[in-house]
Parts: structure tokens; C-alpha cells; sequence
């Protein structure tokens, strides 16, 4: 990674995250297939909702029969961290039209927002449109190929965790969180790794008193707020 801001450097910078893309693609391709899913149907619930696990939740809950309300509910809930993660990389793109940031926003996910964080520590504190738009659609673009793949092959893979294909993402973000604390000079690697360690205890014993989901945000809110105060208590 380095402090230019192209669309070609966006595809560059977008590589670490793709195999994450491509083994929770497939795997969720697989899965929907054995679900009993369209091959189509499929393809369109990667197009049109792009997100991993609220897809997962989908296709459960269309196998379940459940209410369309219900699905659209738990989808919204599930994906909710989105909101937050908008907000942080929106100022960003304040000089952007509107259509630009709603398209930006359609297109951000987990991967791309530790990516464009992560971007930041080497283009002093800036982005810009081009480069975070190329790294959006080639990372829809390998998920839906991945898709296609896992929709194709789904037959034939009855158990996509033999393969470790659900410990593609958490293998991910060990190596973005890694890059994240070796790359910003901002604050001492001490106090970085302490925050790390915050949120492994409140993740720990938050799941013992609060959903899941639900329990991501709550967490998000908590530590992002710390963060902001020791940063700013240490200026």
C-alpha cells in the first residue's frame, strides 16, 4: 500500500481482501444450492444484498419459510454496523455529490472500510472518489464471480466447513487489524494493543448478557467513543 489515490492503485490496494471474498462467496454459494435456492436466485441475493452474513441469515430464513417482514428485519439489524462505518468514512467525500456518496455507501463492506482506514496512514488523512469506487466494485465483482462459482459447484460440496471456508474472514481481519497497528504513527503501539485487548473483554463477556448482533454494534459504539477520548486526552 502506498499514498497514491488511482483506480488502478484501488484494485492493488483491494487484493489482501479478496480471498476472503472469494471463500465466503463460494461458501454461501454452496450453502444457498444445498438450501434448495435457484441457481439465479442465488446470483441475485449476492447482487442486489451484498452483504456475507446477513445473506447467510437470509437463506436460513428462507428455508425456514419465514415472513418476508422478518427476513427484511433481521437483514437491516445484522447489517446495521454499516450505518457507523458510513459516518466515519463520509467526510471524506464531503466535497462529492450526494449520488456519489449513496453509491459509495451501496458498495461499502467490512473489507473495503479496513482497507480505506488503513489508506489513511499513507495519504495523509485523505481519499478520494476514484480510488475508493475502484476498490468497491472490483471487490463486488470478485463476490459475485465467487458466487457463481460456489451456486455452480454447490452440488458437489455438501460441507463447506471441512474446508475452513467459514474461518476465511476471521483469518482476514487478523491480517487488516495487523497492518492497521504497524501502520499508524498516529498513537503508540501500547496503547493500540491495549484498545485490542478492551475489546476482546467487552466482546467476551458482552455475548454473555447480549445478542450477538446486536452486541457488535454496542461494542462499536463503546470502543470507537473510548478511542476518541484517550486520542484526544493524549494531544
Amino acid at each position: 500500500m502506498n499514498n497514491q489515490l488511482t483506480g488502478k492503485q484501488g484494485i492493488y490496494d483491494a487484493l489482501p481482501t479478496i480471498f476472503s471474498y472469494i471463500s465466503v462467496a463460494i461458501a454461501f454459494g454452496i450453502i444457498a444450492k444445498s438450501a434448495g435456492l435457484n441457481f439465479w436466485l442465488i446470483i441475485m441475493i449476492s447482487m442486489f444484498t451484498y452483504a456475507g452474513s446477513s445473506q447467510f441469515v437470509m437463506i436460513s430464513m428462507l428455508a425456514t419459510n419465514a415472513l418476508i417482514l422478518s427476513i427484511v428485519i433481521a437483514v437491516f439489524l445484522v447489517n446495521a454496523r454499516m450505518i457507523i462505518m458510513s459516518m466515519v468514512i463520509a467526510p471524506y467525500f464531503k466535497n462529492d455529490s450526494l449520488t456519489k456518496n449513496i453509491w459509495l455507501g451501496t458498495l461499502l463492506t467490512d473489507e473495503s472500510f479496513a482497507v480505506s482506514v488503513n489508506k489513511l496512514n499513507y495519504t495523509n488523512r485523505t481519499l478520494n472518489f476514484t480510488w475508493y469506487n475502484s476498490v468497491n466494485l472490483f471487490s463486488f465483482l470478485i463476490w459475485l464471480l465467487s458466487t457463481i462459482i460456489g451456486a455452480w459447484i454447490g452440488n458437489l460440496i455438501p460441507n463447506p466447513k471441512a474446508f475452513g471456508l467459514d474461518f476465511a474472514v476471521v483469518a482476514m481481519f487478523i491480517g487488516l487489524l495487523y497492518m492497521q497497528v504497524i501502520s499508524d504513527n498516529t498513537l503508540s503501539k501500547m496503547l493500540q494493543i491495549s484498545l485490542i485487548f478492551v475489546v476482546f473483554a467487552l466482546v467476551y463477556f458482552g455475548l454473555i448478557i447480549i445478542p450477538a448482533n446486536l452486541l457488535l454494534i454496542v461494542i462499536t459504539f463503546i470502543t470507537c467513543t473510548l478511542g476518541v477520548v484517550i486520542k484526544h486526552a493524549i494531544k
